[in-house]
């Protein structure tokens, strides 16, 4: 049975080209274990940009079709999106190797390193990064398992959402969407926030108790209202809102272009991001770094070089006068965030929403419909494409179009371009001389492409 690091070498993942996936099997081999995987996504004679940056980490990537998995692997693990008929989850079975889950890997991970668990319904990515950033330039040394690729460890040639560093700390993103955050006991536990997403809100709060109550020292968001009643102590936590006692208040802020300005502390911050929301995650991060010794003004001149994450409010560009935007954003408040994030730059914003699976979006139809409608200012615009389909057993009920007529119904400028492939020669007459065109969307592999292609033609 594998309880510690040290009970495999040889480990296999099914589904490696997932950014969770990835980024465990990197850092396995960072620490020196063999490692192997597949992913449907790989095939003979194709590029996979994805592929060849795990391969040249030492990785060895194969076909999903069984022939990577050996008697002699250890391990096998498998994502959550990996079903019990797929051919090498057989094969394992047949060869009586273990088979884990992601998360419970990374728990396993966790208890070998004095770790860090960022949790929350939205910003973990980027509050890691940012924390990792932090402590890097401290120089602890720290290690990170993230759910996205950092642009300082993209310049290396990597994926980015993982390295392995000589310090004791480790920074990892705690997933509440399955479930699986309360499978951590960490040094330390910081709540970002409580939003619904995957989940109903008594749900999300009963996991966040949990992983409080696994948490050595846990660090809260005291703004957030079904955040802070989880508190363990205020001095430990974090506010943007001075009517709510906290250790770190952040203050002033301000964004002009595409930076902002604020002061946690009295200690003045500048980043080269946009929106309130990374005002939070920065406050967050340095919250937690001061915890280890850090002071604010260090975390305040390692943010001030923080280079951002893999499309996480990515500036693209600006081209007829049309700024490009390209963010991860999936959930209600992370949509609306990002909206708002976007609205300080031009009169006019348009928003491009591509929903992914048919089950969180039926979930979520009524906040999607609140939360954007609430966002767009009158000038704005929100359009959206036919939902994801990642494959396997789905009940396709219901369309992007649902909740493009429930937000019409709102009085919102809302749109409806089923195939993406049309949509930038149908929103070509709606875009004015200063303006922002921002794209939305998670899971879907070739979003990075098709934002990419409107860049190209825009």
């Amino acid at each position: 049975m594998i309880q510690t690091i040290n009970d495999f070498q040889r480990v296999f993942f099914i589904g490696i080209a997932g950014t969770g996936m990835s980024a465990i099997a990197q850092y396995l081999r960072g620490i020196g274990k063999d490692v192997a995987g597949s992913d449907r996504y790989f095939k003979a004679n194709e590029a996979n940009d994805t592929r060849k940056k795990l391969e040249a980490a030492g990785i060895v990537c194969f076909e999903q079709d069984g022939s990577g998995i050996l008697p002699t692997t250890d391990l096998v693990v498998v994502s959550a999106a990996i079903e019990d008929t797929v051919m090498e989850v057989i094969k394992a079975k047949s060869l009586d190797i273990p088979l884990i889950r992601r998360s419970e890997l990374l728990a396993i991970i966790s208890k070998s390193k004095k770790t860090i668990a960022v949790g929350g319904t939205s910003g973990k990515s980027t509050t890691s990064a940012m924390l990792y950033d932090i402590l890097q330039y401290a120089g602890l040394e720290p290690s990170i398992i993230s759910g996205a690729g950092l642009v300082s460890i993209i310049r290396e040639g990597k994926i980015g959402n993982a390295k392995v560093g000589n310090g004791d700390w480790l920074v990892i993103e705690a997933d509440e969407s399955d479930g699986s955050i309360v499978q951590y006991h960490p040094a330390i536990g910081l709540l970002l926030n409580i939003d619904k997403d995957h989940k109903e809100v008594d749900a999300l709060i009963d996991i966040f108790s949990t992983f409080k109550r696994n948490s050595e020292l846990f660090i809260v968001n005291q703004s957030h209202p079904l955040a802070a009643p989880l508190s363990e102590e205020i001095s430990l936590d974090f506010s943007w809102d001075e009517s709510k006692p906290s250790g770190f208040i952040a203050r002033d802020f301000k964004q002009e272009g595409l930076s902002i300005s604020f002061t946690i502390n009295n200690s003045p911050f500048t980043l080269q991001l946009v929106g309130q929301h990374n005002m939070e995650n920065a406050l967050a991060a340095a919250t937690v770094a001061a915890q280890l010794g850090v002071d604010l003004s260090k975390s305040a001149e390692a943010l001030e070089q923080y280079e951002g994450i893999y499309r996480r409010n990515q500036v693209l560009g600006q081209k007829n006068g049309v700024w490009l935007m390209d963010d991860y954003a999936h959930n209600p408040a992370k949509c609306a965030a990002s909206i708002r994030s976007c609205q300080p730059l031009a009169p006019k914003v348009i928003a491009w929403f591509q929903p992914h699976g048919y089950g969180p979006t039926r979930f979520l139809r009524a906040d999607f419909v609140q939360e954007i409608a609430t966002a767009l200012r009158p000038q704005d615009e929100i359009w959206m494409s036919e939902i994801f389909y990642a494959g396997g057993t789905a009940t396709k009920d219901i369309s992007a179009n649902d909740l493009i007529n429930d937000i019409k119904k709102l009085g919102k400028s809302a749109y409806f371009v089923e195939d993406r492939t049309k949509f930038l020669e149908t929103v070509r007459p709606h875009l004015t001389e200063n303006s922002v065109l921002l794209l939305m969307g998670a899971r879907d592999p070739s979003l990075e492409e098709f934002a990419g292609t409107i860049w190209k033609e825009l």
